[in-house]
């Protein structure tokens, strides 16, 4: 069945639309993906799923067909949790999901960041960007990023360098200029022996993305509504998170004050002009100078917004690591591999092998 033909049946205003069994949500992700199907039936038929709503079962599809033709390192690696951030970046908070990442490595675990740069239509900061600023860069190499984890047990890997056929989709991104279904899919783009911890977007999407990760066959994973739709919790108030552990799903508020990193603000990037049209904030060197900057002062110990934000945020990986029973031993594990330098360590050995 042909991409126009299952259009039909999600296109809002018919009276055969119905959701799509797992099957045909594979073959609608290989003909979006091989480039057998024109970018308007593409754009169209991501946003009548927006439109929809799409399901488990859909994302299942759709996530599967994805990583059937996607080069994922890391798939024998005990331990590994990886990070899925938002693919668009972020306008106003840093990437903290870096620093946080590094001291989760800190902190014994092996973290894999997913991510890519100035992807469209946000084009925001990503940790690509955090990485750029401190004189380092994500590999494209899958082989490479694997052998980054072995030895510092941290790394930062392009997910188009995972799965190429995705840079035919950035055209359509960019022009459709909304999020579709297609932003969850690609931070499911996982080995399932991982522990996901993805990022999500206010609404039922935070359920729904641990359940498709249930489905896939994780036996670990924890989503959680960060700021920006990332998996950085507010230092402000509450933060929502559903955590998936040995198949219960158990729902998880992240209370900033109930470990004493409460702040009244959040870490924000300083306002520079409106970037020109067509491109976003990752595009902004000053900007990017200003996220590396932050993260630096983080991982140099320095009191902040950003360092409470990093605590809580290490504290969840260490979570899903399952290197830690609770979150306040979490937050006290991140803590000493931030105050005994574990965390900057684990960004040098990076910078000897990138180097």
């Amino acid at each position: 069945m042909s991409l126009r033909d299952l259009l039909k049946h999600v296109a809002p205003g018919r009276n055969d639309v119905r959701h799509l069994t797992f099957d045909e949500c594979r073959e609608a992700m290989d003909a979006c993906l091989s480039g057998s199907e024109d970018e308007v039936t593409v754009g169209a038929f991501w946003v009548a799923l927006r439109a929809k709503g799409a399901t488990v079962e859909e994302l299942r599809g759709f996530a599967s067909a994805a990583r059937a033709r996607a080069n994922l390192p890391c798939e024998n690696v005990g331990g590994l949790v990886w990070i899925s951030p938002p693919l668009g970046g972020y306008e106003s908070n840093p990437p903290l999901e870096v620093a946080a990442g590094l001291v989760a490595a800190g902190a014994g675990a092996s973290v894999m960041i997913c991510t890519d740069r100035c992807v469209p239509p946000k084009r925001g900061l990503t940790a690509s960007s955090v990485l750029e600023g401190l004189g380092l860069s994500m590999t494209w190499d899958p082989a490479e990023a694997e052998s980054w984890v072995e030895q510092t047990r941290f790394a930062v890997c392009s997910v188009s360098g995972m799965l190429p056929e995705l840079l035919a989709l950035r055209r359509v991104r960019d022009e459709i200029a909304v999020r579709t279904p297609l932003s969850t899919v690609e931070k499911l783009i996982s080995p399932p022996s991982a522990s996901v911890m993805a990022g999500t977007q206010s609404g039922p999407v935070l359920g729904i993305a641990v359940e498709v990760l249930q489905e896939l066959g994780h036996k670990r994973a924890l989503a959680v509504q960060g700021m920006e739709g990332g998996v950085v919790p507010s230092v402000r108030r509450k933060t929502r998170a559903i955590e998936l552990s040995e198949g219960y799903l158990i729902s998880v508020h992240v209370e900033p004050e109930d470990f004493g990193l409460e702040c009244d603000g959040e870490p924000e990037l300083p306002l520079f002009s409106p970037p020109p049209e067509g491109k976003g904030q990752g595009d902004n060197e000053a900007l990017v100078r200003a996220a590396a900057e932050m993260t630096a002062l983080v991982l140099a110990g320095e009191p902040s917004p950003a360092r409470s934000a990093t605590l809580i945020a290490g504290a969840l990986i260490l979570k899903a690591a399952g290197r830690c029973m609770t979150l306040a031993e979490g937050v006290d594990a991140a803590t000493i591999s931030l105050d005994t330098g574990k965390a900057r360590e684990a960004l040098e050995r990076l910078r000897e092998l990138s180097g």
